[in-house]
């Protein structure tokens, strides 16, 4: 089932006429909490609206100009039958992997390859979880992504239908990744609003990789939550490839919730969109934890990428490194916000913050916000940004060595880019996007 969203009204009330024709096509097996959870937020969706350059958060990213297509609202699992040669360009050979398809936000089991998992874990969609695991969905679905601050959370809350679904039992750990391959695909212009859950148990550990494609040349608008909870001695590591097309826009929304003396990690990596907006948050709720978020950002055309981030460390004996890197070419655009927050009592806390950007042409640009909140004074704390081009001496001495001037400048962006990369602990996965960025830097030089 689709609904084609009407053109001759705010986009606002698109959704929300909407949602009242078919607020029953829910989340299967959804029960009276998140039935609840449902009208509740598109109640605050009427409330706060659409994001527009007014508020300090959106101040550099339109999205409600992107928003304002006429889409098509994807509200039922059917939908575009795919091939495996359709997918074969974007499973990662090299990566050894559970693979889960999901089409239009939708599990494909005919194309998804899970192999065998430990005894416990499930790896499923979040319809069918829904359905046979209840009592863990009811548990953690709706309790980290929050919808009262975000009119795009509230707006996924609403109109929910399927995703990933993830549950690594205590002690349990998965030694191969876990891969979600998402593939947009139709012919009509589609707005998809795809839920994930991940619950990685006390003293569990686990990896999961997210890629992001499309076999469309359709405009599509995704908007992503995906809720992560890492429990006691646990440790997830959470990587996201972006690569959907000039004609894709997606807001991504990630939440993530520690507990005592647990490691979450996240490494997003954008190469193509017309306009991506990333938001991260974490929130440390417990003490001895270690939490890593990573971006890089591989800009060319017009593309725009707005990376926000939000460390909260609310318990005090916590670490955080945050490191995102832009190299942006043509009339391209990045946007770094990030927040760091060290509330009252949250001693010896250990955040670094540090955002690097460098920029190819004169019509590119980089709006870059770092900001550091603290109400502790036992803390060791930093932040920073740089920008810039090319080193130019580091080129000379390149080229000084025999290397020609395209290579020697590919060699220093490849560089600038190997601190980030350093940081995937899966091998086929570094490799593929290695192989990605340099062909990408060959392409600005040719």
């Amino acid at each position: 089932m689709t609904t084609a969203l009407d053109t001759d009204v705010r986009p606002e009330d698109r959704f929300i006429s909407a949602f009242e024709v078919n607020h029953g096509q829910a989340l299967n097996g959804t029960n009276a909490s998140i039935a609840q959870q449902r009208e509740d937020a598109i109640e605050r969706f009427a409330q706060l609206g659409i994001p527009t350059n007014d508020l300090e958060a959106w101040k550099y990213t339109n999205i409600s100009k992107t928003i304002d297509r006429p889409y098509t609202l994807s509200l039922s699992p059917e939908g575009p039958s795919l091939d495996p040669s359709d997918i074969a360009p974007f499973t990662i050979d090299e990566m050894d992997a559970h693979r889960v398809v999901l089409v239009n936000g939708h599990v494909d089991e005919s194309l998804s390859d899970i192999g065998d998992l430990p005894s416990g874990v499930v790896l499923s969609s979040l319809a069918q979880a829904g359905e046979e695991h209840p009592d863990i969905v009811e548990e953690h679905y709706g309790q980290y992504a929050d919808f009262e601050d975000e009119a795009l959370t509230a707006l996924n809350t609403a109109f929910v239908q399927d995703g990933a679904f993830i549950y690594v039992p205590s002690g349990t750990i998965v030694e191969k990744p876990i891969f979600f391959l998402h593939v947009t695909a139709g012919s009509e212009p589609l707005f998809l609003q795809p839920r994930h859950l991940f619950v990685v148990e006390d003293g569990a550990i686990a990896k999961v990789v997210e890629a992001q494609h499309s076999v469309t040349e359709a405009q599509t608008f995704t908007n992503t939550v995906s809720e992560a909870f890492v429990g006691e001695r646990a440790n997830l590591e959470h990587y996201l490839v972006q690569d959907e097309g000039a004609n894709a826009s997606q807001v991504h929304t990630r939440a993530g919730q520690q507990e005592d003396d647990s490691v979450y990690s996240t490494n997003t990596i954008t190469f193509s969109g017309e306009v991506v907006r990333n938001n991260a948050t974490i929130e440390v709720n417990g003490s001895f934890c270690e939490s890593n978020l990573y971006g890089l950002c591989i800009g060319k055309d017009e593309m725009h990428v707005d990376n926000h981030t939000q460390m909260n460390h609310v318990q005090p004996d916590c670490s955080s490194n945050e490191l995102y890197k832009h190299v942006l070419n043509d009339e391209s655009t990045a946007v770094f916000n990030g927040k760091v927050l060290v509330t009252r009592g949250s001693q010896r806390i250990d955040a670094y913050q540090q955002n690097d950007t460098i920029v190819l042409t004169t019509d590119a640009n980089i709006y870059t916000k770092p900001e550091l909140e603290i109400y502790a004074d036992d803390v060791v704390c930093s932040h920073g940004a740089t920008t810039g081009q090319v080193d130019e001496e580091g080129v000379f001495y390149l080229r000084s060595r025999g290397l020609s001037e395209r290579r020697a400048h590919i060699l220093m962006l490849q560089a600038f880019t190997d601190e980030v990369l350093s940081e995937y602990r899966i091998d086929g996965l570094r490799n593929y996007i290695t192989d990605k960025i340099r062909r990408r830097f060959g392409s600005y030089f040719e």
